[in-house]
């Protein structure tokens, strides 16, 4: 992490999304045609928040390949109620294996229907709220109820029109590039209110901290957003 304070150096408790923006994929990669584009991030840590949104705007030219970016504005989403079922939909991939370098483990293909799908992702899950230190060993062995249904018209649809809905993707750790399998698709999720509230801010799956498995809530309003400062800007 970025900016002077030592403190959150090895801070991982937050997500985040892609750039989103009008784009088009081409020989050469992905171009932005969008004048504006968006970028989603949650941390259940405000102090934190404020730090990361203070560090961010005080970078007057951020580079990302040869995308070039003005921070300009925040919006802030308002609360959501969940409760022990929630529709959710991926904002971007879910990673449900841990990968590493030289590791094929992390590309495995994994029936999103299975049970095996729903205990890695409970296992990774339980795991990274127990790092929080914020729950007790009582809290999470209360959390064993943890059951993920994905939409099933939603995955028929994309295999009679010939698309994926898992695929692989580049990830970078200390520089040295990886590969994942990722899976994008709809689904609802049977579990504690407080393990729901937890993905929605944390992310779902492994590497959430690097961009993959940010949800939103199906139907979630954004018309309601409060403007707080004026996006960013490609």
């Amino acid at each position: 992490m970025f900016g002077p304070d030592k403190t959150y150096q090895g801070y991982t408790q937050f997500n985040f999304s892609g750039l989103k923006g009008q784009t088009k994929i081409s020989r050469k990669g992905l171009h932005y045609y969008s004048s504006k584009v968006t970028l989603v991030f949650a941390c259940a840590d405000r102090e934190f928040l404020s730090y990361f949104t203070a560090q961010l705007f005080e970078q007057k030219d951020i580079m990302i390949g040869s995308l070039h970016l003005v921070p300009d504005s925040i919006e802030e989403e308002p609360p959501v109620e969940i409760q022990t079922e929630a529709k959710f939909l991926c904002i971007s991939p879910i990673v449900p294996v841990p990968a590493a370098f030289n590791n094929e483990q992390g590309k495995k293909f994994i029936m999103p229907e299975s049970d095996e799908f729903s205990d890695l992702l409970y296992d990774s899950t339980i795991s990274r709220m127990e790092a929080t230190g914020k729950y007790t060993p009582e809290q999470l062995t209360s959390f064993y109820k943890f059951q993920l249904v994905p939409d099933p018209g939603y995955l028929q649809r994309l295999q009679a029109a010939g698309k994926k809905f898992a695929r692989i993707y580049p990830l970078y750790d200390s520089d040295v590039k990886f590969e994942v399998r990722g899976y994008t698709f709809p689904f609802t999720l049977y579990a504690a209110p407080e393990v729901q509230r937890f993905v929605y801010e944390n992310g779902l799956g492994y590497f959430c901290h690097k961009g993959f498995g940010m949800l939103d809530v199906a139907g979630n309003d954004s018309i309601k957003r409060e403007q707080q400062r004026d996006a960013i800007y490609a």
